[in-house]
């Protein structure tokens, strides 16, 4: 069986071969780049199971980097972990609604930065097995193939929106607080920001269009799948 492969994307020699060197512990196959023009590159042509993302690089910035990514065809199902040295909150944020599915902050544990990388690869495979194709009110939700129809068209979804309307949806009706829903979408790997949940309900709304009011926003409490007879196939 061939190895999962991560490109790490760190400008920064030193920090770079420390993961290089965790990963391939771990059993990782790894492959490197130091600028975000190489890592654009690398990310086409090697086809990652998942890019560990500096934010702070040369030649193109970490969160234009993902920005792309989420939006180029061959790239956008890749999941994208952030690398960030700087504390303001607006930066995360940012990546998160650019499609990036979790974060770690410099400096890191090598060892939460693994936990975390298992936790993504671990959800994503999850998904891949499940072998449902789940149908509400118009709405038809694939998690063999990752696709979203409605109307009969296709709605592009980040990983991390593909995870929370299948979460909500799996009970159309019931209402998850915001601590549930990082629970049942991202598992152990909960982002530390306050309010993560809400961008990406915001960001999935968006997307959804005429479909966006079978999200609704229960006041005071958190989220729920609007209740509609539905059909599990």
């Amino acid at each position: 069986m061939p190895k999962t492969k991560i490109l790490v994307v760190e400008d920064e020699k030193e920090i770079s071969e420390l993961l290089q060197y965790n990963l391939e512990k771990e059993g990782y196959q790894v492959v490197q780049a130091y600028d975000g023009q190489t890592a654009l590159k690398k990310a086409e042509q090697e086809n990652p199971h998942l890019i560990v993302l500096d934010l702070m690089l040369p030649e193109i910035d970490g969160l234009e980097l993902c920005r792309y990514l989420k939006q180029a065809e061959k790239t956008r199902r890749i999941p994208i972990i952030m690398l960030t040295a700087k504390s303001e909150e607006a930066d995360v944020i940012v990546g998160l609604k650019l499609g990036a599915d979790d974060y770690v902050t410099k400096p890191f544990s090598p060892k939460i930065l693994l936990e975390r990388i298992k936790t993504v690869l671990r959800r994503i495979a999850e998904k891949s097995s499940a072998g449902k194709m789940r149908t509400l009110s118009g709405l038809t939700i694939d998690t063999v193939k990752y696709k979203v129809i409605y109307g009969g068209k296709e709605i592009v979804l980040t990983n991390i929106e593909f995870s929370i309307l299948e979460f909500l949806s799996r009970h159309p009706g019931r209402v998850y607080s915001r601590d549930q829903i990082m629970d049942g979408a991202w598992k152990e790997g909960k982002f530390i920001v306050d309010r993560a949940v809400d961008v990406h309900v915001l960001a999935l709304r968006k997307k959804l269009g005429k479909a966006a009011h079978l999200i609704e926003t229960v006041r005071g409490i958190g989220y729920r799948f609007h209740d509609v007879e539905s059909s599990d196939a």
